[in-house]
Parts: C-alpha cells; structure tokens; sequence
C-alpha cells in the first residue's frame, strides 16, 4: 500500500534544488572570487526561474545549512537570458538591491511578504514592473514607504547626525494600469491609502488588513470590479458597512479580527448579516471570526436541534443566513460562539468546534495570521492529545507549513512542536510516509535551532524519541548532533531536557557507522559527556543522566580509536575510578562503565596507559563481580584479556602479580554459566577473533572462544552468520591444533563450530 504524500519529488524539483546547492558547478561561475555570474550559454524561461528565486527564498528561510549568495538576484538581471514571470519573496532575505537587480523583468505577479529590509528604494523599483504587474503583495513590508534623510546635506553633518528614517507621501500606483490584485496588510500609518490606490482603474482583490481607517467611502469606485475585500483587524462602524454593501459584485469578505488584540466598539449584529446577504448577492466566502454578536442571530433551541445536520440555508441556525441562495464554500467563524450550531450553511468552516473546523482555521490564517494560527494549532493538539485525529496527514502538513512560515514566532513554535509530539506518536506510525516523517525531522531541527526557550527544546526533544533512531535521523545526523550537543553544553540546564537530550545522543551513537563515531566525535560528544558525569559526581547523584553518559560513550568508543583516546586524554579514567568508588551499589552503571574500558583496552597503543597497580587491581576485583549478571565481570575479563595479549614484558607493574590476575580470570570464567542471556551487542566479532591466533596468553584465548560460544549458543540467528562471514571458524580449527591452547578451551572451539555448522545446514536452502 502506497502512503499519501509518498510520491518522489518531481524531477523539476530535484534540479531546481541542486542547481541552487551547486550554483557554481552548474549554472554560474564566480566573478573574481565573489560575484555570481551566469554561463553566457544558458537561457532560462520563467517557468525554470520562477522556480529557481521560489525555491532559494524557502531553502534560506528553512534550511541552515544552505548558504545564501549575495549576487544570487543578479543572476536575473538580464530578461535576455532569465525570464522571471511570478515570485515570492519573503522577510530578512530580500534587500532594496535585490528587487533593483530584477527591475528589467516583466513581472506578472510579486508577493513581498514581511520584508522588513525593504525601503522607499524599492518603491521605485517597483515602477519598472508597473506595465506588467498584475499582483503585488507589500504585506508586512513596514519600512517601504520610508526612505533615510540627512537632515544637513553634507558628508560632515553626516557624523553628528545620523540618518532619519522619512515617510514617503508623494507615491502613488500611478501607470500600474494592469494591477487587480493588490495586498496592503498591516501598512505603516501615516500612508494616505485613498490617494495611493486613487490611479487603479479596476481592482479586484484588496487586503487592508491592520489598517484603521475611518472612510473607506473610496471603494466605491471598484463596486463594479472588486470580488475581494479583506478587512482583517479594522474597527469598523456602521458607515463602513454601507460602503461594504454597496460593493455587489463581492464573493469573498473577510471582515474578522483578533478579538485579544485590542479593544472593538463595533459589534456585529442580525441587521448586518442580515444586510449583507440581501446586497451581496455573489458571496461564496465570508469571515466573521472573532466577532462578539450584539444580538442573537440563532434560531430557538428546540429548532436548531431538530433534523440531521444541514447546510442548506434554509434550514440554517445562524437565521441571517436563512436568505443565502445557495451554501456559502467558506465562512469562517473562529472564536465566535456560532461556529457551535448544528446547522451552519457552508461546506468549509473555520471554528474550534471539532477537528475539521480547527484545520480550517489553521489553512486559513496561517501564511499571514499567525496570532491566530497558534491558538488553532493549539486546539489541536488538546485534539491530538486527549482524542485521536482522524485527518492526521492534512494536520501533519498544516503543522509542519506553520512551523516553516513562522521560524521565528515563538507562540507557534511552542504550540507546533507540542501538536507534533502527539501526532508522530507511534498510533498514528503506519500512517505516515518516509517523506512525511523527514519534513517533521527537518522542522523540529529548525525549531531547536532557532529557539533555545525551555519549552519549545523539550518538545523537539520529545518528538525526536517517536523516530527511529538512529535510522530515521540518519539524513540529518550531523545537525541533530551538533544542536543535541549544545543543548548539553549550556551552563543552566533543564532537567528534562538534559535527559532527554542524552538519551537521544546514546541512541544516536548506537549501531551507526565508525566515520559517524568519528565525526560525533570531533564536534566534543567525549568532553560534553564527561563534563555531564562530572557534575552528576560532584551533586553525587546517580540518575539515568549519569548512566545513559557512560552507555553513549560506551557505543561511541566502540572501534573508534580516537574517541577511545579522547576519554583518556579528558580524565576519563580518574572520572571511571570516582564513579566506581561513590556508587558501589550501581550495577547498570559499572556494566557501562566496564564495556567502554573494553573498548579502551581493544586499542593496543592505548593499553600502556591502563598499565598501573591501580587500574589492574581495580579490573581484577571486578572480576568477582556479581552485578548485572555476568556483564561487569565478563567486561573486566574482556579488558584484562587485552592486556595479557601484549605478554609477560608489557606488564610494567610489580602488584598485582601477572600469574595471580591470571588465575582469578580463569576463576572468573570457569563461574559463568554459558547460557547466560547477554546485555550486549557485537556488530563485529574482529576485537575477540584477533586473541584466537596466538600462544602468549591462553587466558585470553580461552575468554574469547567463551563470548563466542556463549553468543552463538544464546544467539544462534545473530551471530551464527556474523562468525561465518568474518572468518571465525578457520581460526577456531586452528587455533585447536595449538599445543599452547588448554583442553577446555579447544573443547569449548569444537562446540562453537559444532554450532555454526548445524546452523548452516537448518538454513541451508531447500526450496527447488
């Protein structure tokens, strides 16, 4: 079964994000070592280019790794070779010299949203597309219509006084004789909009949202032609919705507002509704949202309860809504107590009734509302938490745009990494595809990037355990390190952060590669770790910080040398020895502790600095040891075994005497039951098959062939095939035929190899 959303990317897609990962190796070289410049042979259509300024803006904004181009809007410079037709520029990307670099374009469609780096320069930029331009977006730009002035003129003066920041009151949309498309929301006051927008013949779509105005009798002029009008956050009055009903060729009107963003004398009556339906006679869409109703607009209870639920208006609870021709496609009621009647005439509705109305609410609001968005996304997750959702991927993808579109709005990345935890959650695991899954990863890396807030860290943490690990996040592994590591790394922690945080280290160091160790390792996975178990030992707490620390460099010291040599060049040892002696009682903690010492010991120019009476008295005490079953002792052994293997003149010390460590690890040995069930995990069997081979020290020869019987005994399916394939049999042959090794040990051999053969001849097969 093919999961929704799981279809490759479209190989438009592909290219286009390559080609801007890899501008100098496919469409531009660099002009003396700076400047971008196209190859003089390629010629782009808008199609391509549109795509190519589209997607750059959304690699800037969502994806850190991305290095942005100064000169990357010069590429456009020249229609001859690239045609840009229809482009979205958003926030802190763009500048006035970016716009400046494009002004020869043709531009059909120009959507500026939040571009606070924009100034009055960009006003005139924005002339060189007024006999094109069909629709602009300047919504949010809050710096456009001002441009700096040096108060005295002169270089000089410049030094005592700086720029000032100067309103532009002489701009008008003069010449721009093909716009009908136009978004002014949330413009600077003091702009006189009636003479701004006086020289436009035809609009048909205007936003004004966050705009107080007292007369908007100058619509009027587009009654003939405006079939949008967005009112989002004006405090209206009763002469603002005579002007409204005037305009009859309206389908979409949005008059709602944010009813926390400050105090409306207006409220919304039955008359007005009522008005509205009779005079706008082409509506499809309306929004109310947020709106306090000064009478009641319902029908009586009884009624309204009566019949299955309906959206024909004449059965509607919201009794204006009576006179509707037909069912309105859109009516949002968001925080209005009306969105919970039985009969609402609309086949979408925005509201916080149910989950539908809630997803509504989200799409609806979310690109320019985000004061609102958040308070949706947080009735989701109440939904996602306390009941199941039954729209999960349409949530999902919701979620996952409003936490792009809104990096840095710390309300929404709070309330989005919450809803995520709950809809990742492994009920919901079947439904979602692998592409599905790493947008989730990508957002949430994001939200840890751009917040170092308590709240928003512990629920990217949190919804970073619903993956698997490390598989799901090997994509983003050095990222996920890097932000895991610094979360670690600050001086004032959050408890709950701090374990959560460990523990998706250690996962992510388990079972992955030895170039992964090795990298994780350079960025100060050993030092964060050690400094973590320092401070747990001076609080002299032992909590599963303390242990999961030494579990985490348990596995990455697993075949990696040099983080091995990280932990003794830190202290390690002396941090080893103190944990040792403050938790004597620690069972799981010594088992950590002992298998990361047996990684220590496997490296043999490492092995001399093991080499003091302490740290051998200290193995071989351990060898008594009972805890965790046989793993301390099976680990002390392990590390011990090592050493032997260097022979009698590698053993630099005088006590413990070599023959007396000896005999207590063949005492050790000969006390473990072979069918002990193992807390352990071999991904290779090379640091135990490399004491096979040799006559020095039949001790350590006869522990390895122990952890081999014991795994392939216990664990047949494993670590059967795991021997076979890395050439354990033939050294067990023929280590048999040595006369240094003991009888018990080649007898042990025999069975290991007794073992992989039945194996092999139960797995062999069959089937013709």
């Amino acid at each position: 079964l093919k999961m929704a959303s799981d279809s490759p990317e479209s190989l438009m897609a592909l290219c286009t994000d390559y080609c801007l990962r890899n501008l100098e190796e496919t469409l531009c070289y660099l002009l003396d070592n700076e400047t971008l410049r196209l190859h003089p042979d390629i010629f782009l259509p808008s199609e391509i280019c549109d795509k190519l300024v589209n997607e750059y803006v959304e690699l800037v904004k969502t994806d850190s790794i991305f290095e942005p181009h100064e000169s990357f809007f010069t590429l456009f410079s020249d229609p001859r070779s690239t045609r840009l037709a229809r482009i979205h520029l958003r926030e802190q990307i763009v500048q006035d010299q970016d716009l400046e670099a494009i002004k020869k374009q043709d531009l059909v469609e120009l959507y500026l949203t939040n571009c606070e780096k924009l100034t009055a320069k960009s006003l005139q930029t924005l002339v060189s597309f007024s006999h094109t331009l069909i629709s602009l977006s300047l919504f949010g730009c809050c710096n456009i219509f001002y441009e700096e002035e040096n108060p005295g003129g002169c270089e000089d003066d410049c030094l005592v006084n700086p720029t000032r920041q100067v309103l532009v009151k002489d701009f008008t949309f003069e010449g721009f004789s093909r716009l009908r498309f136009l978004n002014l929301g949330r413009l600077i006051e003091g702009v006189n909009v009636e003479t701004l927008l006086r020289p436009l013949a035809s609009l048909a779509a205007l936003d004004l949202s966050g705009i107080q105005l007292n007369d908007v009798g100058f619509l009027t002029q587009w009654k003939d032609s405006l079939v949008s009008l967005v009112l989002y956050n004006m405090d209206l009055s009763e002469e603002h919705i005579q002007v409204i009903a005037q305009l009859r060729k309206l389908r979409h009107l949005d008059i709602s507002r944010d009813h926390l963003s400050s105090y409306y004398k207006f409220k919304l009556t039955r008359r007005v509704l009522s008005l509205f339906v009779e005079h706008l006679v082409n509506l499809t869409s309306l929004d109310i949202s947020g709106h306090t109703m000064l009478e009641n607009c319902t029908i009586p209870s009884m009624e309204e309860k009566m019949g299955q639920t309906s959206i024909e208006p004449a059965k509607s609870s919201i009794a204006p809504f009576r006179g509707l021709k037909r069912p309105l496609q859109f009516l949002g009621l968001f925080e209005t107590s009306l969105c919970r009647l039985t009969h609402i005439p609309a086949y979408k509705v925005s509201g916080d009734k149910n989950e539908e109305q809630v997803l509504n609410a989200i799409e609806a609001y979310t690109e320019h509302r985000p004061e609102i968005t958040s308070r949706a996304i947080n009735l989701l997750f109440d939904i996602a938490r306390i009941e199941r959702c039954s729209q999960l991927l349409r949530a999902l993808q919701l979620v996952i745009t409003a936490l792009k579109c809104h990096k840095d709005d710390k309300n929404i990345q709070v309330t989005g990494s919450a809803a995520l935890f709950y809809l990742t959650n492994s009920e919901y695991r079947m439904e979602q595809s692998v592409k599905l899954r790493r947008q989730v990863i990508q957002v949430v890396l994001n939200g840890m990037e751009s917040y170092q807030e308590v709240t928003v860290q512990r629920n990217c943490c949190l919804t970073l355990c619903n993956f698997s690990i490390p598989e799901e996040l090997e994509f983003q592994y050095r990222r996920v390190n890097e932000l895991l590591l610094n979360i670690l790394n600050q001086s004032r922690q959050d408890e709950s952060i701090q374990r959560i945080a460990v523990h998706l280290c250690n996962a992510l160091v388990c079972q992955v590669d030895n170039d992964h160790k090795e990298a994780v390792g350079k960025m100060g996975f050993v030092m964060t770790m050690l400094k973590l178990i320092q401070k747990k030992l001076a609080d002299k707490t032992c909590d599963q910080v303390m242990e999961f620390s030494w579990s985490a460099l348990w596995n990455i010291t697993d075949e990696t040398p040099d983080n091995c040599e990280m932990f003794l060049n830190y202290s390690g040892m002396k941090l080893f020895l103190e944990c040792l002696k403050e938790f004597p009682e620690k069972q799981e903690l010594h088992r950590n502790m002992l298998g990361l010492l047996g990684n220590v010991a496997e490296v043999r120019e490492l092995r001399p600095q093991l080499m003091t009476s302490q740290f051998i008295s200290v193995f071989s005490n351990l060898l008594e040891s009972k805890a965790d079953g046989i793993e301390v002792s099976y680990n002390a052994c392990g590390v011990l075994s090592h050493i032997m293997f260097d022979g009698p003149e590698a053993w630099g010390i005088c006590e413990p005497p070599r023959e007396e460590v000896v005999k207590r690890m063949w005492a050790a040995i000969q006390s473990w039951d072979i069918n002990s069930r193992r807390n352990i995990n071999y991904r290779s069997f090379e640091p135990i098959l490399r004491l096979l081979p040799q006559g020095i020290s039949p001790v350590s020869q006869h522990w390895a062939t122990w952890a081999l019987y014991n795994l392939v005994s216990v664990y047949p399916d494993k670590y059967c095939p795991l021997l076979i394939k890395e050439g354990g049999i033939p050294l067990l042959k023929d280590m048999i035929k040595m006369a240094s090794a003991r009888q018990e040990t080649k007898e042990m051999a025999r069975k290991v190899i007794e073992h992989c053969s039945n194996f092999k001849e139960e797995n062999m097969d069959t089937s013709r």
